[in-house]
């Protein structure tokens, strides 16, 4: 087939409406489009087939985690031009072929599917999710959805997040490695807390057990931790039983409903808000509100979107439901708050530190790529592909402030009116101080 590119450069641009912001390079080695910037190749056929029954991110994911398209150059450039290409364009491409009644539009889509093949496409890539039973949000379906994300290998999490094996946003001040940030990160967390010796703190989703043991080390906190996997549990356990600190910290394998044994000083929950689902973020606010005594703690630390101007409209980004988060959902900022609040919480701080994520996401992406052959034989070529376009795409999208990240710092407020905190709870370190 002579000059595909052109070919499939003039047929997309005559369905969609508008010019490719990138360079295309097609499965016969012909390239079409801008000549500055990376190339995003097309390396199989079955490409177009994916995107064709599959139209949007679900069939352009699927053609990723295959290796059907890969990208020659900068993956945050090519991901940036497509960002306001796809997501933030004022008029929308045009609609589906079935309802779009421009013949010229119609034959040129016709012709794409000529050009993808007359077979349809393969199956989806293995590492899609299957099988997901139960209601939506229930403890078992939570369950299977948070081992599908977090059960790949505690040696590929090493690989990525490095010494610290922390996977929530990082903290950055001037220069600092990410092992520093995310340290500083934690240190930030356990002074909103006023954590002090022998308080009871519950980690609500504690993944490798790093804010319990900051937290029982550096404050002398009497730590629970918990979570839904059991390579995160073992691997936390490890951690504190080399530390010395068994006696005061507690790994258990549970959901933050089955939690009975409170009153807590404080809670830390880091980066778990987002698998509870808007239908269920009401209950987990009550749940950890019951869980306090009074005058107890909570910092909530989680990543926000956008509001949309009909929320009704908001759909789960698919892509990241059928590879990465299955079943996560992300809420508004203001919707948190007043969910907080609802449930009874005195909100006394929220910090906005969205440009944080995309530095600390940046690095896990330069920690994959340098270590690439490793975490292929860890996981797998797919597996590899998935979380890295997941993590590059999710610091282009902090960076255009499509998505953001926020603390929220509240308190279980008693009847007599007085928080227990600081009266300049604010100044969170001595250089805020000064």
């Amino acid at each position: 087939m002579a000059d595909a590119a052109s070919r499939l450069t003039a047929l997309a641009e005559e369905v969609l409406g508008v010019r490719l912001p990138v360079r295309l390079r097609a499965w016969d080695g012909s390239e079409a489009g801008p000549a500055d910037g990376p190339v995003l190749i097309v390396r199989d056929r079955r490409a177009l087939r994916r995107l064709l029954w599959k139209p949007g991110e679900l069939g352009l994911a699927r053609a990723w985690v295959a290796g059907e398209i890969d990208v020659e150059g900068d993956l945050y450039e090519v991901l940036d031009r497509l960002a306001g290409f796809l997501w933030e364009r004022d008029e929308e491409p045009r609609g589906k072929l079935e309802t779009v009644r421009d013949p010229k539009v119609r034959a040129a889509a016709k012709a794409l599917l000529k050009l993808a093949g007359p077979f349809p496409p393969p199956k989806p890539p293995a590492e899609e999710i299957r099988g997901r039973s139960g209601v939506r949000h229930s403890k078992r379906r939570d369950k299977q959805a948070i081992s599908h994300h977090y059960d790949v290998g505690n040696d590929f999490y090493e690989l990525v997040l490095g010494p610290s094996m922390v996977y929530s946003c990082a903290y950055w001040t001037d220069g600092g490695t990410l092992e520093d940030a995310q340290r500083d990160k934690l240190d930030l967390i356990a002074r909103k807390l006023n954590l002090q010796e022998g308080d009871r703190l519950l980690d609500v989703g504690c993944g490798w057990g790093s804010m319990a043991i900051h937290a029982a080390r550096e404050y002398g906190a009497q730590v629970v931790g918990i979570t839904l996997s059991r390579e995160q549990a073992a691997y936390a356990r490890k951690r504190i039983a080399e530390e010395g600190l068994t006696d005061r910290i507690e790994i258990r394998v549970q959901d933050y409903r089955d939690v009975a044994d409170g009153p807590y000083d404080a809670i830390s929950s880091i980066g778990m808000a987002e698998h509870v689902g808007t239908v269920r973020y009401r209950e987990y606010a009550d749940t950890l509100y019951g869980l306090l005594k009074p005058g107890g703690r909570l910092l909530n630390h989680q990543i926000s979107r956008r509001p949309e101007p009909d929320e009704s409209a908001y759909e789960v980004d698919p892509f990241i439901d059928a590879y990465v988060f299955p079943d996560g959902e992300l809420a508004p900022m203001g919707r948190t708050l007043t969910t907080l609040e609802d449930a009874g919480f005195e909100v006394r701080d929220v910090e906005a530190i969205r440009e944080h994520y995309a530095l600390t996401l940046r690095r896990w992406v330069a920690n994959l790529e340098r270590e690439w052959e490793r975490a292929v034989r860890l996981v797998s070529p797919g597996r590899a592909r998935i979380w890295r376009l997941y993590m590059a795409a999710s610091a282009v999208s902090f960076e255009r402030n499509r998505i953001g990240v926020n603390q929220f710092l509240a308190v279980k407020t008693p009847v007599s009116g007085g928080s227990g905190l600081p009266l300049r709870p604010r100044v969170w370190s001595e250089s805020e101080a000064r």
